[in-house]
């Protein structure tokens, strides 16, 4: 563990940053204790977006939007993402910060429970992004693979639970083991899936990345 994070932090430390609202949104989300992606995740869905070029991106969970305004800036300026968040807290904070950036007419923002509002989705999405509440990835997942165009990429996010997903079921605290459980079958059926062609990357706290088949 150290060696790894040794190696996490020499890297991090070859990072170039983000623009100057990016890298100040990132400051202030992280000195009220609000969850974003890491240093190492934020470089990977840069090169991820310059090698895939989407058109339409779904994200769930938006937080305070930092996620959001990074694929917008670093996608093709045509590019729409919608993205889904049930926190009524952080709500507000993400539609001022889309306003700040000035990037609400390439943002949908629809509110509530994600699994409601997936099944209400209809097209399809060239790059959907998954992180919200891990527990539900599993239950998410159908509408998900339904709404991922061929040849689409599903990215979650988290997925390794900081190494608590190699561990025992026993060794587990009781009060996570339910989303441990739930976890551990959603990266099975990334890996089983006949539509999807899944790599689970030990990258920040885990990534996996799932590639839909042509039809």
């Amino acid at each position: 563990m150290i060696v790894e994070e040794r190696m996490r932090t020499f890297i991090n430390s070859l990072d170039a940053g983000n623009t100057p609202f990016l890298n100040e949104l990132e400051c202030s989300a992280l000195s009220e204790g609000v969850p974003i992606i890491r240093k190492e995740m934020q470089s990977f869905i840069k090169t991820l977006l310059a090698l895939k070029k989407p058109q339409r991106i779904l994200e769930v969970g938006t937080a305070v939007g930092f996620s959001t305004l990074l694929m917008c800036e670093y996608s093709q300026p045509e590019m729409h993402i919608t993205t889904i968040e049930n926190y009524e807290k952080r709500i507000p904070k993400a539609r001022e910060n889309f306003r700040r950036a000035g990037r609400e007419s390439q943002i949908t923002f629809l509110e509530g429970d994600a699994g409601q509002i997936l099944k209400e989705l209809s097209g399809s999405y060239d790059l959907i992004f998954m992180d919200a509440a891990k527990g539900q990835y599993i239950h998410w997942l159908p509408d998900v693979v339904r709404l991922l165009a061929p040849g689409g990429v599903l990215m979650s996010d988290n997925v390794l639970q900081e190494g608590e997903l190699i561990e025992s079921h026993y060794l587990v605290e009781r009060r996570n083991r339910t989303i441990y459980k739930r976890m551990r079958e959603y990266l099975y059926e990334l890996k089983h899936h006949p539509q999807l062609m899944t790599s689970i990357i030990p990258l920040g706290d885990g990534v996996s990345l799932s590639v839909k088949e042509e039809a």
